[in-house]
């Protein structure tokens, strides 16, 4: 560390050489690397958490020692000393830089004066939570190629700890325990079959000496799941699927003998219909009753999963089970039949409220179809839902049935349809928070239009995109203007719902979607970073904004609170990357080729400053000519669409994550574009062969459209030069 801005191998203090070569130890094991700083700052008894730890953590605000700080997921810090009388005196205490420039979705964990984090990639690091010096970090070794199964960057939210192990569930699907105090590795389980297109981006969570992880992967073909394993040894303990299996076999429980009946179809030969539950995960130890989300349905076009018909339990569902069994206990689903990508994996927040005069244990979640549900957590029963954003699919919410009133043709039988929330969703992964102070939740909202239509030609393709959608609409008008009112119909907010009202307390508005997760304190304030670089801190209580500070990048992760020797901090990571980054660059203000990540940590009085980066505009090079056909540009536009937008953007406007193909010397160099696309060149980047779907002649009308999309650019640029 230098102070302001340490990098990963630096230490927080100055040491000589020797001592350096000393506490430097290098391992490898299990699949992955291990730096270690030995005797630089952990202690004997690192991680030591537990059981009655996490149940008493309130006693202990100033640590974090839990995904959302407790596991009720309120991300609520009883921590007062930076309030709203003095926020604005908050400076930067230190930064840390991650060891790559993808995205940052990491909400630390604090336990005992040591910070615990991952980068994307499912690297994790342990850094002295005062300084920011590097304890030891631990490198799983994901294989790149695993990236092209992860649908929104190869991201990771976190780790969990107990009793003096750090877990983290890497990318490939691995759940691996660490020793807290070397970063070295005690066991690691393949939680996925590493045949299947299974990826892994969430953080674990551990009760009762139990490790419990889901997966993502739905749109390539899987069928979901949530595992429970022994922290000591990694044993599997319990599994809980959240579809149906062949309906002619017999199903792996009494729920799946019900979800079953709910199905139509060949889901099962789709690759397991989906319903990945890749986040939210919650625990009431009262009631020992384990709460996760679950997502979409694969394909996302019910009429191609389902023949148009059923609830597809469990999808897009709230699901309770028994922590100790898996057993199911109730479920509640927002999105019967989703057909819209609408999951249900957004934060799940558990709070005691007082509703009609009644005491009510209650579960909340504003879900990514744009309904904000206030759920007995007792027994699934609905007590309200109300619209948060602008719903053009469904009106409101049956409070009798639970189920929501839809409206128009929002399943889109009668051809496209323009959808609100779209596939973003009124909220995403993006944390939200609760303050039993005020009452309110404090929730990252947006309002993102999305069209949707049924791909007549759809073929389920094992490993590829499939949605059932018709590509030929993921298109950016020509026109500027309208590519500019595309991108200003996108709006983001911070929005304070009051939960028993069922409502709107306050909003801040944002200069555009996709913005950081929320954390509430018992200081009257609420932080919550955005995508256009700033962290920002409000008044709890009427959103009234009381500070901000440039991060110089993205700020969309969840922050957090902790204090050491009496001095409170308060953390954030902040990096490029996560969907957004890799599909809307035509919405980003950035030049792209964005830095490493980095953790950025402040407190009162702070004066360590963060190197500002260079912003110069990178210029389109000169694109070869633009010669193809306008038929073969077409083919090579709606194949691009299919098979490299998730990854390269719309119209191929790259994010900066991911290189702008529009830039590419490859796009004038038939075999060496061809080396990258259908042999793999480029495979340790994470760009692997297509050669398995497309052809020589795909992969060349694809080159030709994207010199098309080049040339545009770069006419773009040069017309304010020519006037």
């Amino acid at each position: 560390m230098t102070g302001a801005h340490g990098k990963e191998n630096d230490v927080g203090k100055p040491m000589s050489r020797a001592g350096k070569l000393l506490c430097a130890v290098a391992a490898v094991a299990l699949a992955g690397t291990v730096v270690t700083l030995s005797g630089c700052g952990q202690g004997k008894g690192a991680a030591q958490v537990d059981q009655a730890r996490l149940l008493a953590a309130d006693k202990e605000p100033g640590n974090w020692m839990s995904h959302g700080r407790t596991w009720s997921e309120q991300r609520f810090s009883p921590l007062d000393k930076v309030n709203a009388s003095n926020v604005g005196n908050l400076g930067l205490a230190w930064s840390f830089q991650l060891s790559t420039n993808r995205g940052v979705e990491v909400t630390p964990v604090v336990v005992d004066g040591t910070m615990y984090v991952t980068s994307s990639w499912s690297v994790v690091y342990a850094l002295n939570a005062k300084t920011g010096a590097l304890l030891w970090k631990y490198d799983p070794q994901v294989p790149r190629e695993t990236g092209k199964f992860a649908c929104c960057d190869v991201v990771n939210r976190g780790v969990a700890v107990w009793k003096g192990k750090v877990y983290v569930a890497a990318l490939d699907g691995r759940l691996i325990a660490l020793d807290a105090k070397s970063g070295q590795p005690a066991w690691s389980v393949n939680t996925t079959d590493p045949k299947l297109p299974y990826t892994i981006t969430g953080a674990p969570r551990v009760f009762k000496d139990k490790v419990v992880i889901g997966n993502g992967g739905s749109e390539y073909g899987v069928r979901g799941y949530v595992t429970a394993y022994d922290a000591a040894d990694g044993k599997q303990l319990w599994r809980f699927y959240t579809t149906p299996g062949d309906p002619s076999k017999p199903q792996e429980s009494k729920a799946l003998e019900m979800a079953v009946k709910t199905w139509q179809g060949d889901w099962f030969k789709q690759g397991g219909g989906g319903g990945s539950p890749w986040d939210s995960m919650s625990y009431d130890p009262d009631l020992n009753m384990l709460y996760f989300g679950t997502g979409n349905g694969a394909p996302w076009d019910q009429t191609s999963r389902s023949k148009g018909q059923g609830d597809n339990l469990f999808l897009s569902s709230i699901v309770a089970v028994d922590a100790d069994t898996g057993e199911y206990r109730w479920h509640y689903q927002t999105t019967p039949g989703d057909t819209w990508d609408f999951d249900s994996t957004q934060t799940v927040t558990l709070a005691d409220l007082t509703i009609d005069g009644q005491p009510r244990k209650v579960l909340m979640q504003a879900a990514k179809n744009g309904f904000f549900y206030v759920i007995d957590r007792t027994n699934g029963k609905l007590l309200s839902a109300h619209n948060y954003v602008t719903t053009s699919w469904a009106s409101s919410v049956d409070p009798a049935t639970g189920r929501p009133i839809e409206q128009g043709d929002p399943r889109y039988k009668k051809g496209p349809a323009i959808v609100m929330p779209s596939s973003f969703g009124g909220h995403n992964w993006h944390p939200q928070s609760f303050s039993p102070k005020t009452g309110l939740v404090y929730l990252p909202a947006q309002d993102v239009p999305g069209v949707y239509g049924t791909d007549d030609k759809y073929a389920y393709k094992n490993g590829e995109w499939n949605t059932a959608n018709d590509t030929r609409l993921n298109s950016l008008p020509d026109d500027k203007k309208a590519r500019a009112a595309m991108k200003n119909s996108m709006r983001g907010m911070l929005v304070a719902w009051d939960p028993v009202a069922g409502k709107e307390a306050w909003r801040a508005e944002h200069k555009g979607p996709w913005n950081g997760g929320t954390m509430a304190t018992a200081g009257g304030l609420v932080f919550q970073g955005t995508l256009d670089g700033k962290f920002n801190a409000y008044d709890a209580s009427n959103g009234k904004p009381l500070w901000t500070t440039d991060a110089y990048a993205a700020v969309l992760a969840g922050p957090m609170t902790y204090e050491v020797d009496g001095e409170q901090y308060v953390a954030v990571g902040a990096g490029f990357g996560s969907v957004f980054y890799l599909v809307a660059g035509f919405a980003l203000d950035h030049p792209g080729n964005p830095e490493n990540g980095r953790i950025l940590v402040y407190k009162l009085g702070g004066t360590a400053t963060l190197p500002k980066p260079d912003m110069t505009k990178i210029a389109v090079p000169k694109p070869p000519a633009d010669a193809a056909s306008a038929q073969i540009v077409a083919t090579g536009h709606a194949t691009y669409n299919k098979y490299c937008l998730v990854c390269h953007g719309y119209n191929a406007i790259g994010g900066g994550v991911i290189p702008d193909l529009r830039y590419s010397s490859l796009i004038g160099d038939d075999t060496g574009f061809k080396g990258v696309v259908l042999r793999g060149d480029r495979k340790s980047n994470g760009m692997v062969s297509f050669a398995s779907t497309l052809s020589a002649t795909d992969a060349d009308a694809i080159r030709a459209y994207l010199i098309h999309e080049a040339n545009g650019a770069y006419a773009a640029e040069q017309a304010p030069a020519a006037k």
